[in-house]
């Protein structure tokens, strides 16, 4: 934390223990939003509920959506129900959304039923989206006009309701049908060049570009990419209008899903993980993984047990086991991450495994066969002992064809059999090139052993 930030932090403890609410609402309001919630975000939980308790529901609002999604939930269901209630109606739909479906069932519809009723309905519906799709990401705070509306009469009610509408994404009109169907857009700037007694659909985009709720996330940029526009309207199944994806919206679920599988990658299970998460929650989803993986390493250090005999004839052989295997395990991670980064593109399906085994192979082998050569140099000219180059360089070579091919196919053959390619790709890869390697360099080895002796 930087000094002044420090600063910051250490004046919000004086205030809360001194209990002045006007003054920490002044202190958070001088401040940039982001700063705001990495200072809330250090506090303890009770005191973060204290300073939410503190502040208007807007003010809370504000400073919740600088927070992490897990830390904010955490935190709205810690709140008296209506208060958190206050806080989410202050929020756009989208957020609103997401915090309600992070939340336990028990606590969002305890929250919900102090919502109005039309808006909780509404937060209802977003929040049955999934997450990987155009509705989970679209917002309901759009502006739709009848088509039998008049440019006057659009305009008119933009006056009217001008403070309702501030937050609302303008840069288009939507026009529907009586059964809410898209029939047209009407960009901002068409609207207040059109003379007030024209009809909308005189001057709209007959028939615009339009994305189906349930579209994947990562079909969305492309459509962004090949147009400049800033928001695309969503429809369901029917044609009817039901919310807005902004551009920005969908990079930033695009970003949330890489660090998602990243996290699964590295074994943290269950979520976004920060450390002011309760210690034997963060303790208890760490062990999950952990606890598996000494199961698959013993798997690993039972091959080296069978061996032993070489082993202690060979000893060099111990300096190389740990290199072999993890030369081929960077190079199945390598391929591991290319398939998981387009089959979020949407580039690849999981029916095309054998079309990516083949192309991992090829690259597997020149990369293999380059490896191979380094290393069985380094080990024929540090113990002058070509047999030993030989099968050492030949390992590795092998291994990196097999980690490569493998680190390409499991997260398509993962996702097929429909478990979670960014949770399992990583133990059960590690595993294959351990067990791989050490069979290879110990097999030959001992297959060999005369003579690597006599060598």
């Amino acid at each position: 934390m930087q000094r002044g930030t420090h600063r910051q932090w250490q004046e919000l403890l004086r205030l809360l223990r001194a209990g002045s609410a006007v003054e920490i609402r002044q202190l958070l309001g001088r401040l940039p939003g982001n700063v705001a919630g990495r200072l809330v975000g250090r506090l303890r939980r009770r005191d973060q509920q204290r300073v939410l308790s503190t502040l208007h529901p807007q003010d809370a609002a504000d400073l919740i959506e600088e927070i992490p999604e897990a830390q904010a939930a955490d935190l709205m269901e810690q709140l008296p129900p209506g208060e958190a209630a206050a806080i989410l109606e202050e929020m756009p739909s989208n957020e609103q959304a997401d915090l309600i479906s992070a939340l336990p069932e028990g606590g969002a519809e305890a929250i919900l039923a102090e919502m109005d009723a039309a808006e909780a309905a509404d937060v209802r519906r977003l929040a049955g989206y999934s997450a990987n799709v155009a509705g989970g990401i679209m917002i309901t705070e759009y502006l739709a006009y009848a088509e039998s509306a008049t440019i006057g009469e659009v305009i008119a009610d933009l006056r009217e309701h001008a403070a309702a509408y501030i937050d609302y994404s303008v840069q288009y009109l939507y026009i529907v049908s009586e059964d809410r169907r898209l029939v047209g857009v009407l960009p901002l700037r068409d609207l207040i060049l059109a003379p007030s007694h024209g009809r909308v659909t005189a001057y709209m985009i007959a028939k615009p570009i339009a994305l189906e709720d349930q579209t994947p996330v990562e079909d969305l940029l492309p459509t962004f990419d090949q147009r400049s526009f800033l928001a695309i309207p969503v429809v369901d199944a029917a044609g009817r209008l039901t919310g807005v994806v902004r551009r920005h919206d969908v990079e930033e679920a695009l970003g949330d899903r890489a660090e998602g599988d990243y996290l699964k990658s590295q074994g943290i299970i269950g979520g976004e993980e920060l450390r002011t998460m309760p210690l034997f929650q963060r303790c208890r989803r760490r062990l999950t993984w952990l606890s598996a993986n000494i199961v698959l390493n013993l798997i690993s250090a039972s091959v080296i047990a069978l061996y032993q005999d070489t082993l202690s004839a060979v000893i060099a052989l111990a300096v190389f086991l740990p290199i072999v295997s993890d030369m081929s395990g960077c190079s199945g991670n390598q391929a591991v991450a290319v398939s998981m980064r387009e089959m979020a593109l949407g580039l690849v399906e999981p029916a095309e495994a054998f079309r990516v085994w083949a192309q991992e192979a090829l690259v597997g082998i020149l990369n293999g066969l380059v490896l191979g050569v380094l290393l069985g140099l380094v080990a024929w000219i540090w113990q002058g002992n070509l047999p030993l180059g030989l099968v050492i360089g030949g390992a590795l070579a092998l291994n990196t064809v097999l980690a490569a091919s493998i680190g390409g196919t499991l997260p398509l053959l993962l996702k097929r059999l429909g478990a979670d390619p960014a949770l399992a790709s990583g133990p059960i890869l590690t595993t294959v090139t351990d067990l791989c390697g050490f069979v290879l360099v110990l097999g030959l080895a001992s297959a060999t052993l005369h003579r690597i002796a006599a060598g």
